[in-house]
């Protein structure tokens, strides 16, 4: 029986020169993904997030924008366990140019789309990626952003 696991971290973009920029952290294993960490103690899954955004990429100016929460979820093994854990994107908006490699991951990188949903390790960030990607040009085109 699989243990259930649930975190929650962001898409976090910058506008740099006219173009829209994600950040990408590899992790010790080698994956390409967002800042994400698990739920502790009694946190709504968007304080999480920001716990998250903060911790792993060091960045404190940024804000979550509305009306987005995609989820993805997998299976591994961890000390003899079989977990299941749900994973909550949400989006945020970074206010800072740089970002700050955390003892977690092992490189950090800003990418433009392009790059960065073909740098994604794995199908269901990347699905979530070209979600949020579609929804901030409808938002930009709204001018809501």
């Amino acid at each position: 029986m699989a243990v259930e696991a649930t975190s929650a971290g962001a898409i976090l973009f910058r506008d740099t020169r006219g173009r829209r920029e994600y950040l990408l952290l590899k992790s010790r294993p080698g994956d390409w993904e967002f800042p994400k960490g698990g739920v502790e103690g009694g946190e709504e899954l968007q304080q999480t997030a920001i716990r998250e955004v903060k911790e792993e990429a060091g960045i404190e100016e940024f804000r979550l924008i509305d009306g987005f929460r995609e989820e993805y979820d997998y299976v591994f093994q961890a000390n003899g366990r079989t977990i299941h854990k749900t994973v909550h994107l949400f989006i945020a908006k970074s206010f800072e140019a740089s970002a700050e490699l955390s003892h977690e991951h092992r490189d950090l990188q800003w990418r433009d789309y392009e790059q960065a949903v073909n740098t994604v390790t794995q199908d269901g960030p990347r699905e979530i990626l070209e979600e949020a990607h579609e929804y901030l040009n409808e938002l930009e085109t709204e001018e809501e952003l």
